[in-house]
């Protein structure tokens, strides 16, 4: 298949080389720094799965070098949607499903009316993985995995073709039974995940250690769970006891959300989609968010970076 990683990012750049060690036509996007040291010395991927290393990777900073092509793996920070979507057009054709793979809950809504409703598709990833150095993504969780869908439910064939390619490549991929629903339960967890290891300037490990805190966890998924629900997503609360024994007993200890490493490293935080957003639905449906409002005081002034 033909693949585009839009962009070459932790996430993106993980599974984009992963199908392309599997043999498929893959083309990173990638800019500045990254994008030099992957022209230099490929792309190389540390993981617990597996290192890998991609000597002589497709990779531009220019999406109209590249025809269309059949999935775009969509993963850029929240705040550069939709400029980035503008600059997926050229890899966009009739057929091509472009699946979000961003750490927000609204990704679909802003891409699709860029590119298409047809061709954008909600996804959701579930992998740890930060730029540990230019031209190197560094994977630390046991999991590695994408669920994605379209929101009618109709059979797709571009996406089980990548599901198959996937699936061959040994990655953990499949089409979401309800992409929706999918998509908000992965907030809830990323919104406290993310909310936590920033504000607590900690690993997970000692914070689900500590009962006050894992209560707090615990009260900034709920709240993302009572806004995805009074919006009528179909949210099963065994979920959030579910994501707790996860969190508690399956997660590395040593594990930091994205927005954690972003801040310690003075970068730019997608606060405003996460807590913020949390904030601002609740505040529209009447939804008290006080877990997310502390996250959000506690790191606004940190939220553009140093």
């Amino acid at each position: 298949m033909r693949i585009a990683a839009m962009a070459a990012g932790a996430v993106g750049g993980y599974f984009g080389a992963r199908m392309a060690a599997a043999g498929h036509d893959v083309f990173f996007i990638a800019r500045g720094a990254h994008l030099e040291a992957i022209k230099k010395s490929g792309l190389k991927i540390e993981s617990v799965h597996g290192d890998l290393h991609l000597p002589k990777p497709n990779v531009t900073d220019d999406p109209k070098t590249v025809d269309p092509v059949d999935i775009v793996l969509f993963a850029v920070k929240l705040w550069d949607t939709e400029k980035a979507a503008e600059l997926t057009r050229p890899l966009v054709g009739a057929g091509t499903r472009v699946i979000t793979l961003q750490n927000g809950v609204d990704s679909v809504e802003r891409v699709a009316p860029i590119l298409g409703a047809d061709n954008t598709i909600g996804g959701a990833a579930y992998i740890a993985t930060t730029i540990a150095a230019p031209g190197v993504v560094k994977h630390t969780s046991s999991f590695a995995k994408m669920r994605f869908g379209r929101a009618d439910k109709k059979p797709d064939a571009t996406l089980q073709a990548f599901v198959t390619a996937g699936k061959a490549a040994k990655i953990d991929l499949d089409i979401s039974a309800d992409i929706e629903r999918e998509r908000w339960e992965k907030f809830a967890f990323l919104t406290a995940m993310a909310g936590s290891t920033a504000t607590l300037r900690s690993s997970i490990g000692p914070i689900v250690a500590d009962a006050e805190l894992r209560s707090f966890f615990r009260k900034l998924m709920e709240e993302a769970f009572a806004i995805g629900k009074a919006k009528g997503v179909a949210l099963d609360p065994a979920y959030l006891d579910d994501r707790m024994n996860f969190v508690t007993t399956k997660v590395e200890p040593g594990m930091k959300a994205s927005m954690a490493h972003d801040l310690e490293r003075g970068n730019r935080l997608e606060l405003d989609w996460l807590a913020g957003k949390v904030r601002e639905l609740g505040r529209s449906l009447n939804i008290p968010t006080p877990a997310s409002d502390m996250v959000y005081i506690v790191l606004k002034l940190h939220r553009m970076g140093a």
